[in-house]
């Protein structure tokens, strides 16, 4: 998993309550387990005027000039602000890989899903809870500036705007530590990997017959 220590990037607002994890990536995309390739296809009903396919070439497709992420301004944003309740609805991690792959680093909303919020942090993904009026300040910054950008400073919890204002952020101790160091729950079991060898051989000198072929 990519570490996350400090992020800038151009924001793009996502000005909607409850936007639930099918809208994020549609079920009919649920049928690869791969973590890579979802981005083309993220809120594929609301970007696209078509319905998506999997594995479909998505370069022919008719866009709709109407959603935010078609929109020029917008192109290489990798900081989402939401409203309340962000990723509600299904458990799948594909949302979160969608969000990822499509080049998204940050999602800043005044309430999150618990098990949307969770897969983010699993994913690399940094999910940012900030209260109903300090989003509402964010989007009426993006909305009147173009090209509006935000740093995320992981360790010190300090979103920093062009103004020069700066945001604390809370972040559970544990998490932030898994995305200073890159670390999902593979790595986390990686860390250890040495304790588990030996572990393994000294079950096996110690009780041989669990490890014979049958």
């Amino acid at each position: 998993m990519k570490a996350f220590t400090v992020h800038t990037g151009i924001v793009a607002p996502m000005d909607r309550a409850n936007v639930d994890t099918d809208m994020i990536i549609p079920k009919q995309f649920l049928k690869s387990i791969k973590r890579s390739g979802f981005g083309p296809n993220l809120f594929d009903e609301l970007r696209y005027l078509d319905e998506g396919q999997p594995d479909a070439d998505n370069s022919g497709r008719p866009l709709n000039p109407d959603f935010v992420l078609n929109q020029p301004r917008y192109a290489g944003a990798s900081v989402l602000i939401a409203r309340e309740n962000f990723g509600c609805g299904s458990s799948r991690e594909h949302a979160p890989w969608a969000l990822e792959d499509f080049g998204f680093r940050v999602v800043i909303a005044p309430s999150y899903a618990d098990i949307f919020y969770n897969n983010c942090f699993k994913n690399g993904l940094l999910p940012i809870v900030l209260s109903e009026a300090v989003v509402d300040g964010l989007f009426k910054a993006v909305s009147g500036s173009e090209g509006y950008a935000l740093t995320i400073d992981l360790e010190k919890q300090l979103i920093l705007t062009p103004d020069d204002q700066d945001i604390p952020f809370e972040v559970d101790a544990f998490r932030k530590y898994c995305l200073l160091n890159g670390f999902d729950d593979i790595g986390l079991t990686l860390q250890d990997a040495d304790d588990i060898r030996q572990y393994e051989a000294a079950r096996r000198e110690s009780s041989p017959w669990l490890f014979n072929a049958g």
